[in-house]
């Protein structure tokens, strides 16, 4: 005849517990390993950014001084050629 089959269900819980604490344990030990990594590069980079900042507005600053010089330097030039003209202007109407 047949036999009886054994329907129960055997769930050993501190098994479960255990393997499941320790799974948690080695993905939270990874995440803060990941994380650390992250931030430590990301300080670098700012930090490499930063450099590069410092040295593009550094640049900026130079040719932007060097703008400003010609640009003076072109007023001057300006202003003398207007005195000149103005000069000859007035000798060529006061003849008259």
């Amino acid at each position: 005849m047949a036999t009886k089959k054994n329907t129960k269900n055997t769930f050993d819980w501190n098994k479960n517990y255990n393997a499941i604490k320790t799974s948690s344990k080695e993905v939270s030990d990874f995440v803060y390993k990941t994380s650390e990594e992250v931030v430590d590069s990301a300080i670098e980079r700012s930090a490499q950014w930063q450099d590069l900042g410092a040295k593009a507005i550094k640049g900026g600053l130079k040719v932007a001084e060097k703008q400003q010089d010609i640009m003076f330097d072109t007023l001057e030039m300006v202003k003398g050629q207007v005195e000149l003209g103005t000069k000859r202007f007035k000798k060529l109407f006061s003849l008259n």
